[in-house]
C-alpha cells in the first residue's frame, strides 16, 4: 500500500491506498455520466480524488475508502487520483483515521525527470493547500 505523499503521476493503474474522504464537490454531468471531485487525505499527505457515477452518491465525507489499482494522473489539466477502469474503491470505515491536508499532492507541479523519461519529479508547490477546497479559517 502506498501512502499519498508517494504517488506520482503515471499513466498505469498500479496505486493500492487507503484515505479519508474530507469534502466532495458538486455533482456535474460529464456527457452521460455524473462526476465530482473531492477531497481525500491520509495522514502523510492530501489530493483531489475523482468520484464517477454512482460513487458519487455512494460516499460521503467521513468515509475511509480503499482504493485498489487506482491511477494519478492529468485530467483537463487538473491532477487527479481516481480508481479509473480498472480500479476499484470501497468503503471501508468511518471518521477513524488520522490525515493531514498540506501537502496537497495535485497542487504540485510535476515534470519529467531528465534522467529518466518515463518518471515525473516535483518541480515546485502551485499552492500549499487545496485550491478547490480551500481551508475554512
Amino acid at each position: 500500500m502506498i501512502l499519498l505523499k508517494d504517488v506520482v503521476p503515471a499513466a498505469q493503474n498500479n496505486i493500492d491506498t487507503k484515505f479519508i474522504l474530507l469534502e466532495k464537490g458538486r455533482t456535474t454531468l460529464e456527457g452521460q455520466n455524473k462526476m465530482c471531485l473531492a477531497l481525500v487525505a491520509d495522514e502523510t499527505a492530501a489530493v483531489h480524488f475523482q468520484l464517477w457515477g454512482d460513487e458519487c452518491n455512494a460516499f460521503e465525507p467521513g468515509d475511509i475508502i480503499y482504493l485498489t489499482n487506482g491511477i494519478f494522473s492529468y485530467q483537463r489539466n487538473n491532477l487527479i487520483l481516481r480508481a479509473g477502469k480498472r480500479g476499484k474503491i470501497e468503503k471501508i470505515g468511518e471518521f477513524t483515521m488520522s490525515f493531514v491536508e498540506t501537502p496537497n499532492m495535485s497542487e504540485i507541479h510535476w515534470i519529467l525527470d531528465p534522467s529518466n523519461s518515463k518518471k515525473y519529479i516535483q518541480e515546485y508547490v502551485i499552492s500549499p493547500q487545496s485550491r478547490m477546497f480551500p481551508p475554512i479559517l
